[in-house]
């Protein structure tokens, strides 16, 4: 195995051709023929390359570089992504407010950001459409009050002899067809919104109203309002969006790379997650997963994923953006050291062992997953060995003779 340190095999380290070289003419400048280039390379560099692999420090340059060594230790490891998010309204709770028949608006109640109760009224408008149905229905209804009179008098006629069983059969199919066209009509103004109570006082009063009112449907906040005074609406426009902002969405979209972290930790039954919002960088707030995406999107090649979060206070707010971070399952009883203790070369990964006060060996770790503070290791390292955590890269440049 051949990188910026040499080549490596097991715990021992050889050095490249170059590196010998290197070392060689270190050894013959610090023998010195008079002792003047010995007393150079010591006044510039005290740090001395032993052994291949170990490098020798004094107590006073580690001070002066800042050396820090911990021994490695076992606890509970757990690693986490992020994913950016953003902050929407419970789906559940939230309404597009729309009119059942075109009409004019006549009044405006609600406005932006106000808050309402349930069954609160929104606007006014005036249909004409509506009017129009209700006549209809009226006059259905009277048709329908002289049908049934007519088919009662045909039933006595018959017992009393004075008409054929025909005209008793006309006079029912007047009747069953006038009473389709009652139930049609009546029909109708259901879907124009008309409920029980306005169907008992037109029928009641039999004064026709051509006014629709538009109700908030549960207590929340008006998110969205599409519509001015004078206004002609269409059956097709939204003229209200309201919300109930006590709990909110964040959703977030997992990249497919990363889909297997999530499904490991939604099988665990790992139901929190945190959520970190940009206006509020100093807080941590902590919601639940409440969905995994079955599919992904074909064009961005992501799975959605859907956190709800408590907001009672309000201060979320939707479109807000945010930052999504789930949590592996702990692993215990693993070997990890700080990242800042760890040095890379091609592809491999290496830190420095303290092998006595003043020595310090270059060894080659194998290393799992990483938590953005700590990371794991494999193989390479034994429970208690001390490791330099921090001025390993000084070490490292001294391995090298490069410049820290």
């Amino acid at each position: 195995m051949k990188g910026l340190f040499g080549s490596m095999r097991g715990p021992s380290l050889f050095i490249s051709r170059g590196m010998r070289g290197l070392l060689l003419g270190l050894m013959v400048l610090e023998s010195g023929c008079d002792g003047t280039p010995s007393d150079v390379v010591a006044s510039k560099s005290p740090v001395a390359v032993s052994t291949p692999g170990l490098i020798t420090l004094s107590a006073e340059e580690s001070s002066r570089v800042g050396l820090v060594v911990q021994p490695v230790a076992r606890s509970d490891f757990r690693t986490h992504r992020d994913f950016p998010a953003i902050v929407q309204p419970n789906q559940r709770n939230m309404a597009e407010i729309t009119t059942l028949v075109r009409g004019r608006v006549v009044e405006v109640y609600a406005d932006l950001g106000q808050e309402v109760k349930a069954d609160a009224p929104l606007a006014i408008l005036y249909s004409s459409e509506l009017g129009l149905a209700q006549s209809a229905y009226l006059k259905a209804k009277a048709k329908l009050h002289v049908a049934e009179q007519a088919f009662n008098r045909a039933q006595f006629l018959l017992q009393e002899q004075v008409i054929g069983e025909a005209e008793l059969q006309r006079r029912q199919a007047e009747l069953l067809s006038v009473q389709a066209e009652a139930n049609e009509s009546r029909d109708r103004l259901k879907l124009l919104g008309m409920n029980e109570e306005e169907f008992s006082r037109l029928d009641r009063s039999r004064q026709i109203r051509s006014v629709v009112p538009i109700v908030a449907p549960f207590a929340g906040r008006i998110i969205g309002r599409k519509l001015t005074r004078g206004e002609v609406v269409e059956t097709t426009e939204n003229l209200f969006v309201i919300a109930d902002l006590s709990e909110v969405w964040v959703l977030a979209n997992i990249p497919e790379k990363d889909i297997s972290f999530v499904h490991s930790i939604h099988a665990s039954g790992g139901s929190q997650a945190e959520v970190r919002i940009n206006a509020y960088p100093k807080e941590v707030f902590k919601g639940t997963i409440a969905y995994v995406g079955d599919v992904l999107d074909p064009v961005t090649r992501t799975m959605q994923i859907r956190l709800e979060l408590p907001n009672l206070d309000g201060r979320l707010k939707p479109e807000m953006f945010a930052t999504i971070r789930l949590f592996s399952e702990t692993q215990p009883d693993r070997l990890a050291v700080p990242e800042a203790a760890l040095q890379r070369d091609q592809g491999r990964a290496y830190v420095f062992v303290q092998r006595s006060l003043n020595e310090y060996e270059l060894r080659e770790v194998h290393v799992g997953e990483s938590n953005g503070t700590l990371i794991s290791i494999l193989d390479g390292l034994n429970e208690g060995e001390p490791v330099v955590t921090h001025g390993a890269f000084v070490l490292k440049s001294e391995l090298l003779k490069k410049p820290v």
